[in-house]
């Protein structure tokens, strides 16, 4: 669902993708590639731990909408199936080149009105809650940004990748709200649009402007004002 980001008048809590939706990709994907050029021109040795990167983000993308009894290992042990790697190697690799060393980036990447938008959520008494397909509290602290639940496609009590629902009914179970009281917004149709159409949850997709012209979130936190003002007025 796209258009004007507004916030329904019944939402109690918003619900946030992490990549793509906090924090503009394409910037962070320029500074890793540079980072990775850097490192590995340096030790051409060990060029191949670039295929395991790879074949990490492409496993998962292939099992959208999957479950197992623990994703947690299990997006590891495809990935190393797939290149035929030491699965202690595909967790250092990937623990260090997508989890660890790309948190120095986010706050220069960060999408402007982000901030904002949750302060201005917290002062109308929404619960700020985020769904992400990677674990996320690193990266939360990275940007400086709080949530009241934070939940990810590989904690135990989910277990699924999106666009199955069981994360977004998670959340609304943990904070004791229907899903018609909620607001998920993602940055991917067929991901995070679909996972909240199965889930009977409001939603809304990030626009794709360039950075420079990014204003969706400056938009959201005015037009929330705007009612609460007028609300006051009557």
């Amino acid at each position: 669902m796209t258009g004007e980001p507004t916030i329904p008048d019944k939402t109690k809590v918003v619900i946030f993708d992490v990549d793509g939706t906090l924090y503009h990709q394409p910037k962070l994907r320029k500074r890793m590639l540079r980072a990775l050029l850097a490192y590995y021109a340096l030790r051409p040795w060990r060029v191949k731990e670039v295929l395991i990167l790879h074949h990490f983000r492409a496993e998962r993308e292939k099992r959208s909408g999957s479950a197992c009894s623990s994703l947690e290992d299990g997006q590891y042990a495809w990935c190393a199936q797939k290149g035929n790697y030491p699965l202690d190697k595909v967790r250092q690799v990937v623990g260090y080149w997508m989890f660890r060393f790309p948190n120095q980036y986010l706050q220069a990447c960060l999408y402007p009105g982000i901030s904002t938008l949750f302060d201005t959520l917290r002062n109308h008494n929404i619960k700020i809650a985020i769904y992400s397909d990677y674990k996320a509290h690193d990266k939360l602290k990275a940007m400086n940004l709080q949530a009241d639940l934070v939940v990810s496609s590989t904690d135990p009590e989910v277990d699924r990748l999106k666009p199955d629902p069981k994360g977004l009914l998670y959340i609304t179970g943990k904070l004791q709200v229907d899903p018609s009281e909620c607001l998920f917004i993602g940055d991917r149709q067929e991901l995070d649009g679909e996972s909240a159409i199965r889930a009977n949850m409001p939603y809304l997709i990030v626009d794709r402007k360039p950075l420079g012209k990014f204003d969706f979130y400056q938009k959201m936190a005015v037009a929330l004002n705007s009612r609460l003002r007028v609300k006051s007025a009557l």
